[in-house]
């Protein structure tokens, strides 16, 4: 095997990964990482607890990448999450399989995780560098010749591997420079936008609210008057919008439809369980039964106080009416609140704001099969800088760890 030398750009997880599996077949391997600790976006991965995959099967876990899952097949075929289970176990750190088949590390602390990828770094001789930002990459007919760090000469290597990651979280210093590096050099990016973001609503309600949890309702998505969406979960109001895991798991095709200019309006129905004639007649029975008790009471007996309040003063009941004195038209439109809540989508969180960065590097520009660039040879490109963006729920991490250990494995053989 041909002695080498491999640079990885970016010690986040897919590019930790990558230089950990390079190493592996004694290659020299150097990594390089602008901020002065690496893994800084992955210690705040899942709360602080870091989700590091998901145990469901590949088919239904390629579902969960949208349309472009299947490029992931290659990589998934390398190294899954079983894989990905097992490197972390059999080096010392248990895991756990949590409701919808999270796994976590059973510390429940992301540094527990980058502790374990720290060590394999320095076992495997990975040589370290941080408070280095590289500002380009050397290129020679068509094929790479190294990298140039800021403010220094260009150092030579024969493959670079880039995982500089996205734009979400840019405190962290993800700035998206690594893919205007290599858009300089010929290669596309697809319109980068944020995923797993929380949406912004028209109506002036999620202020009043703001920080409230609902669990266990369902919301309904609609685009141009036509449900697309539909599904039981939790969400949180925000000072001017809707968030929570079901929010922001639905927010990607959400936010396509507001980019191609649709009008996309959200129902949320706060009693999933009955049907609208079932919420009417327990409200009914409520008012028939506590005749001289005030609406507000009886309201706040079903719903949080704060949202309680808020569906009064939308159907225009005053606080201070007793049961006995709310007339059918007004039962019938507290009811069909209940069921289908609407409100106007207008908007989204920002880039900096979503969890991962939708776009990237276009895939039609890597091989799948060892994540080398179809314009450059010995360039491989990996993790949240491609064109592949999931669902929360693991799904990403894997994805990175994945694709990290198909390019290291790739620029080493």
């Amino acid at each position: 095997m041909q002695n080498k030398k491999i640079a990885v750009v970016g010690a986040g997880p897919s590019g930790m990964m990558a230089a950990i599996r390079a190493s592996q077949f004694n290659q020299r391997v150097t990594l390089f990482e602008k901020n002065p600790f690496f893994g800084k976006k992955l210690l705040l991965s899942g709360k602080g607890r870091c989700n590091i995959t998901n145990a469901c099967n590949l088919d239904l876990f390629l579902c969960r990448f949208s349309k472009n899952g299947q490029f992931l097949r290659n990589a998934f075929a390398k190294f899954f999450n079983q894989d990905l289970i097992n490197f972390f176990e059999d080096r010392g750190l248990e895991l756990k399989v949590e409701r919808q088949m999270r796994v976590f590390p059973s510390t429940d602390s992301s540094e527990s995780i980058l502790e374990v990828l720290n060590n394999e770094l320095k076992r495997n001789r990975v040589e370290i560098i941080c408070k280095t930002r590289i500002k380009d990459i050397l290129v020679e007919n068509g094929m790479v010749k190294g990298v140039l760090p800021e403010g220094s000469s260009p150092v030579f290597f024969d493959a670079v591997i880039m995982a500089t990651g996205g734009l979400s979280y840019s405190f962290t210093g993800s700035d998206g420079e690594g893919m205007r590096i290599v858009q300089d050099k010929g290669h596309s990016i697809v319109c980068l936008r944020p995923g797993l973001v929380s949406l912004k609503v028209s109506e002036k309600y999620p202020k009043v609210l703001e920080g409230l949890t609902l669990k266990n309702i369902r919301l309904r998505f609609r685009c141009e008057k036509k449900e697309i969406l539909s599904e039981v979960g939790e969400a949180v109001f925000t000072r001017n919008g809707v968030s929570g895991p079901l929010v922001i798991s639905l927010s990607g095709r959400i936010i396509d439809w507001l980019n191609d200019k649709k009008k996309v309006s959200l129902a949320i129905d706060l009693k999933p369980g009955l049907t609208l004639e079932q919420v009417d007649n327990r409200l009914l029975r409520e008012l028939r039964t506590k005749p001289k008790k005030g609406i507000r009471a009886i309201m706040r007996s079903l719903l949080p106080g704060k949202l309680a309040d808020l569906i009064l003063g939308i159907v225009k009941i005053g606080p201070l009416v007793k049961a006995n004195q709310v007339n059918a038209a007004q039962r019938s439109s507290i009811a069909g609140i209940l069921k289908g809540w609407q409100l106007t989508i207008s908007g989204f969180g920002s880039i900096e704001e979503g969890m991962v960065t939708r776009g990237g590097v276009s895939l039609k520009e890597i091989n799948p099969r060892t994540m080398e660039s179809r314009l450059i040879k010995g360039l491989y490109l990996c993790g949240e800088m491609i064109d592949i963006d999931g669902d929360t729920g693991g799904f990403n991490l894997q994805a990175a760890f994945s694709t990290g250990y198909l390019a290291g494995e790739s620029a080493a053989l």
